[in-house]
Parts: structure tokens; sequence; C-alpha cells
């Protein structure tokens, strides 16, 4: 990471509230339930996740410009999804069903030709659902290229 990218914020996770799941296991369950979305063509690599959040790094290629040279917005809102769901798995465990119910972002700026870093927080986390925000950046810049409000859905847990 550049020295001007922002740090993560405070972990937390802690003995009363862990992280359900490690990066390694969310890795592997994307990377079985979503082959489409999470594999290594496709750039995007979860760098850290704990209770209530995580931060998700989107690989530049140019493949992701439209015209006129900028990060396309389909681009970022697919990382963004993504990082808000790693923060959902990261506090609820392993629920391929959790879907995106509401999804908004506001575009502040023009994305440098570089990685994106999706940084996740959820602001609510229920039975049924879990709302969180997540800021874009451009690595090695600090403000945010773009700032997502979503909310998830989460299935019923049926118990046997």
């Amino acid at each position: 990471m550049s020295d001007r990218t922002p740090p993560p914020p405070p972990v937390s996770s802690s003995p009363e509230h862990p992280a359900v799941m490690a990066v390694a296991e969310l890795e592997a369950f994307l990377a079985h339930e979503y082959p489409q979305m999470f594999n290594a063509g496709t750039g995007v690599r979860i760098e850290a996740a704990w209770y209530h959040g995580a931060r998700v790094r989107q690989a530049f290629r140019p493949e992701m410009l439209r015209p006129g040279g900028t990060i396309s917005g389909p681009t970022m809102m697919a990382l963004a999804d993504v990082a808000l769901y790693v923060a959902v798995l990261a506090s609820i465990g392993p629920v391929p069903l959790a879907v995106t119910t509401s999804f908004n972002i506001n575009f502040l700026r023009r994305p440098a030709q570089r990685d994106l870093v999706a940084q996740a927080a959820l602001m609510k986390l229920g039975k049924r659902l879990a709302v969180g925000e997540v800021a874009i950046l451009s690595e090695g810049h600090p403000d945010p290229v773009a700032h997502v409000t979503a909310t998830y859905s989460i299935p019923a847990r049926h118990s046997l």
C-alpha cells in the first residue's frame, strides 16, 4: 500500500464480537459460491475482514476504463457490493443467499487509473437486515472517489 492510502479503521472484533470468518475462509467461500466474480482473473482481493467491516481491493485493469479514460461506474459498484458482502459474511458467517436489497452510490470525483480500495463498514446488523456504507478510494489518494450505502437481506436461519 502507498503511504497515502488511509490505514484500516480500528478492528472492531473483540472477544465479545469476534469475526466469524477469516480472510482465507471468506476467499474460499467466495471462490466456491461465486467463481465468476471471485477468481484470479477479476483482480478482486480481500485485504482485511473484521466484525462489521472489510477492506477489498480491485486491481486496476485497462478493460475497466470507459470512454474518457475513467474507471467505469459498474466497476466501482461491483467492488462496493463485494466489500459490503464480505463485511456481512465476516460478521454472520457463510450465508450464500444474503442478497442486496438496496444500493445507492454517489460518485464524488474521477478515480485515478490505479487500484481501487473499498472500505466497508456495517452501520446496523440485525437478524434479517444489514445496513452498511462503503468508501472507495484510488490507491494513494486520501479522498474517496465514491460513497455507497446499501442494505442486505439476510435469510431466516432454520433450526434443525
